[in-house]
Parts: structure tokens; C-alpha cells; sequence
């Protein structure tokens, strides 16, 4: 094995947080374009490596140092399994056949959500089983396919990162039955090759899927006639009206795929398809550390910040237009930030992404103007 040393002009070696080394260099002139010594011995490197540069002249090696920690499965998978009980529960609940009582306040929350799962474990999974997959099996299809993009792109980088933890909400509570899923990095991102490559990974995937699902459910959906929902989308839950908004893309297919008038009464899978996209729209936000923030950073650097603040102020304008919601959505994306918008720095701040990274950048944004609400809910 050729010792890496050897390969460059110059180079760093930069250890990163006791886990990982990487190896950051100017490759010699008889190593670049397609040297067989340079082939043979990234054949043979155990870890990650990738170019920084369009040019192929320096390149980055990164190898893990630390031994692998043991993951919490169990953990992970009662996670998983009560999402999966609580979205069985939801899509049950919009095909009509389940009527999750609600009580006020919070004690009465919890009373909700103590009944829901008492039904589900007594029998009634049954029912939420034949009744609500059809809601269930798409949405959780969209957010692991959105959550194994980042998972799978940031062990190509050889970046610590964690399995889904998924968020679930009793249909009590929510008529989506969940919160989504995420990851955590637990080892420091190198640069911003890496940063963007990680973000725009899952929510590219995710709208994909979700993409599929959303023509599958619209042509299972039909128009009905509404008195106040004129050329609008819904769904019943519990029997009760939800009005959803629509994004440019949710609009233009449903005009396209269900023709005529009245407003369209969502099939269960045209509401997973539509939830998948309204959470691709909502990561894709340039904020903090959301998918679009990790994005923003591997485009513009620390510009970022003047991004994410202009986009805030615009959610706080959008609050004050009929949409409360994004009031909250502002705070919480504050608050994941620490206390800002901004997004944290790589350790290699300064370096450019290729021009593939640019591509992959404006595809997210892209996906962003296709996918965002102004309006989430009437």
C-alpha cells in the first residue's frame, strides 16, 4: 500500500474531535487524471475519499479512528413502531372508521393519547391495520427514504451519524400521527461538499417518493361539491373537514390528474403524497439547521445568514397573512438554531463546493419553490 503522504505536494492532517482523521492535500502531477498508483491505492484505502476541487488536483481522505459505538436499536425500533401505530391510527381515522376523542387541555392530551394506544393494544390494532395502511404505508415510505438519504450520504463522507429517530403523535393530537424523523451527526462536518451533500441528500429523495405517491392518491381522488371549498383540496378527519393549501406542484397535478369542478376530496394516499411534500418544503427552508440550512451553507458560506434572516422576516410576514403557523415555525427553527438562524461553520469554512454541489443546490431550491405553502392549512 502506497503510504498517502507520498500522493501529495502539500497537505494537512486534520484530526477531527478524537473520531476521524482527514488527510487534505495537493496531489502530485503524476497522480492526477487517471494514474494507476493513484487507482491503486484508493482501491485499497479504508475509509472515505472525494475531490475538493473540479480541477482533480487536491483530494481529501478521511478514515475513522474511533471504534464504532454500539447503536440503541431498541430504542430506535419502539420509535419506529409507535409512528407506525400512531399513522395506522391516523389514516383510520381520515378513512372514517376511527373517532379519537378529544378532550381540553392538557390533562385532557394526555387522557387522548392513554386511550389511543389502550385501543390499539386491545384489539383495535386490527382496525387501524385494514383501515388506515393506505395513509400509513406511503408516508412512512416518503420520511425513511428522506431520512436514509442523509443516513447513507453522510457514512460515504465516513461522518458518526445516527439511525432515524422517529416522532410519533397519537391521531388525538394529529391528524398526521407524527412529527417526521431525523438524524443526529455526531462527528464534525468537514466542509462544505460534505455539509451540502448530507442536507440535499434526503429531502431530494424523500420528493421523489413522495412525488409517486402524491399521482397515485390524486388519481384516487374525486371532486365533490363543497359549499366554501370551491377549487380546493381536503381531507375528513373524524369526520370533520381539514382544508389543505396548495403548492405549485400540488395544484398543477391535481388540476391536471382530477378534472372538473368542486373541491377535491383527498384519497388517503394523495394525503401521505401531499404531507411528504409539505415536509420536503418545510426542511428545504434556509433556516438554522434544517435540511435547506445545510444546503444554504454549502452554497453561499456565511452569506447564509443574510439568507435565513430574510427568510424568516418572510415567515413572520406570511404569519400576519392568514398563516399562524409559521409564527411557530420561526421560533422553533430560532431555537433548534441555539438562539439564531444562522447555521453553524464546517471546519473548512472557505472552500467552494463543485459544480455538481452547485446543481445539487439549485435542485433543492427548486424542489423549495415546488413544494412550499403559503398557506398550510384553511
Amino acid at each position: 500500500m502506497i503510504d498517502p503522504a507520498t500522493i501529495f505536494e502539500a497537505w494537512r492532517a486534520v484530526p477531527l474531535a478524537g473520531s476521524r482523521d482527514v488527510l487534505d492535500g495537493l496531489v502530485r502531477p503524476e497522480y492526477r487524471a487517471d494514474s494507476p498508483a493513484l487507482k491503486e491505492f484508493l482501491a485499497t484505502w479504508r475509509g472515505a475519499w472525494y475531490w475538493a476541487d473540479d480541477a482533480r488536483t487536491r483530494l481529501v481522505l478521511i478514515k475513522g479512528t474511533a471504534t464504532p459505538r454500539p447503536e440503541r436499536w431498541l430504542w430506535h425500533g419502539a420509535l419506529l413502531l409507535l409512528f407506525i401505530a400512531c399513522t395506522l391510527g391516523a389514516g383510520a381515522t381520515v378513512a372514517g372508521l376511527l373517532r379519537p376523542t378529544r378532550h381540553p387541555g392538557l390533562g385532557g392530551a394526555v387522557t387522548g393519547v392513554v386511550e389511543f394506544f389502550e385501543f390499539f393494544g386491545s384489539g383495535g390494532w386490527r382496525l387501524v391495520l385494514a383501515s388506515g395502511w393506505e395513509f400509513a404505508a406511503p408516508l412512512l415510505t416518503i420520511l425513511l427514504i428522506h431520512e436514509l438519504g442523509h443516513y447513507f450520504t453522510a457514512r460515504r463522507y465516513a461522518i458518526d451519524v445516527s439511525p432515524p429517530y422517529f416522532i410519533p403523535v397519537p391521531p388525538s393530537l394529529s391528524p398526521i400521527g407524527g412529527l417526521g424523523a431525523f438524524i443526529r451527526l455526531r462527528s464534525p462536518v468537514y466542509d462544505r461538499r460534505q455539509l451540502l451533500d448530507v442536507g440535499a441528500s434526503g429531502p431530494l429523495a424523500g420528493f421523489v417518493v413522495a412525488f409517486g405517491v402524491l399521482l397515485w392518491g390524486y388519481s384516487l381522488s374525486h371532486r365533490v361539491a363543497m359549499a366554501g371549498l370551491a377549487d380546493s383540496s381536503f381531507i375528513l378527519f373524524a369526520g370533520r373537514p381539514i382544508l389543505l393549501g396548495d403548492s405549485l406542484l400540488s395544484h398543477a397535478l391535481r388540476e391536471w390528474l382530477v378534472p372538473g369542478t368542486g373541491s377535491v376530496l383527498l384519497a388517503p394516499q394523495a394525503f401521505a403524497g401531499w404531507v411528504g411534500m409539505f415536509i420536503t418544503g418545510l426542511n428545504l427552508l434556509p433556516l438554522s439547521q434544517l435540511d435547506g440550512g445545510h444546503v444554504a451553507f454549502g452554497l453561499a458560506g456565511k452569506r447564509q445568514r443574510w439568507i435565513a434572516m430574510a427568510v424568516a422576516a418572510g415567515l413572520v410576514y406570511l404569519g400576519t397573512r392568514g398563516a399562524p403557523m409559521w409564527y411557530a415555525w420561526a421560533a422553533l427553527t430560532f431555537a433548534i438554531g441555539g438562539g439564531k438562524w444562522s447555521h453553524p461553520e464546517v471546519v473548512v469554512t472557505d472552500r467552494p463546493v463543485l459544480r455538481a454541489g452547485v446543481i445539487t443546490g439549485l435542485a433543492c431550491l427548486a424542489v423549495l419553490v415546488l413544494t412550499f405553502v403559503l398557506v398550510p392549512f384553511g
